[in-house]
């Protein structure tokens, strides 16, 4: 059985070693955040929030992304979500790749206590212009979760896939549509993130997204579906949407 540090060490360390790698890449970051705060007959709050970071050179590509969620309800806790992910690719040509990707998750609220994968990748933009961008991917890897019921864990092959969907309307608003499927025997994670960005300057936009996260083996009494609505302010510098 694959310890959880160390499954969690394999894929930090493949993403550290291939960004050590590509010093020369041209990075750009981006951070996002969203607050809700009601008082009066009911106090609520809830935040969550967005780093990355994509990085691109003559032969790689990077993406790294650090998330959060947090939400109170009358002073308890009701939403505490951490989620760490990296890929890398090399490029094929100017439309395809190959790569890995790792993903990692702490919900004290989900099925799962945490689940990790890691995964490697054949993948191609199918669509690819001014205003349109089409990506897929997909491959096997390797997941390990913990049932947070039992306390169980959960090692397995998965088959990972993933398309991303990107429309510029206008010189100042973007829609987006990314997909993600983590396939594995004992379950199957799908995660869809659907929404509009609309730039308020150079620097700074609105986005709307509704995320959509589903697990298909959960315990009785647990619902398999969780969604998020958000509207959050996007800082990224140079101008660039997500």
């Amino acid at each position: 059985m694959l310890p959880h540090r160390s499954f969690l060490s394999i894929a930090l360390a493949l993403a550290l070693a291939v960004a050590s790698a590509a010093a020369a890449a041209d990075w750009q970051p981006t951070a996002e955040l969203g607050v809700v705060n009601t008082s009066g007959n009911s106090d609520t709050t809830s935040v969550n929030g967005k780093f990355a970071l994509a990085g691109e050179d003559a032969l790689w590509t990077h993406d790294y992304y650090l998330a959060a969620l947090r939400a109170e309800s009358e002073d308890q806790l009701s939403a505490n979500r951490q989620e760490l992910g990296a890929k890398a690719a090399r490029k094929l040509g100017e439309r395809a790749y190959l790569g890995a990707a790792a993903r990692y998750e702490n919900d004290d609220f989900a099925a799962y206590a945490y689940q990790a994968t890691l995964a490697v990748n054949y993948g191609a933009w199918l669509l690819k212009d001014e205003r349109r961008e089409f990506q897929i991917e997909g491959g096997p890897g390797l997941r390990r979760a913990e049932l947070a019921e039992t306390g169980e864990a959960e090692n397995e092959a998965l088959l990972r896939g993933f398309a991303d969907y990107r429309h510029q309307f206008t010189e100042s608003t973007r829609f987006f549509n990314t997909l993600l499927v983590e396939a594995a025997p004992d379950n199957r994670f799908i995660q869809n993130d659907i929404g509009i960005a609309v730039s308020i300057n150079h620097s700074l936009a609105l986005k709307a997204a509704l995320q959509a996260r589903h697990n298909t083996d959960v315990p009785e009494g647990v619902r398999r579906t969780d969604t998020l609505t958000s509207v959050n302010i996007v800082w990224t510098p140079g101008g660039t949407q997500d």
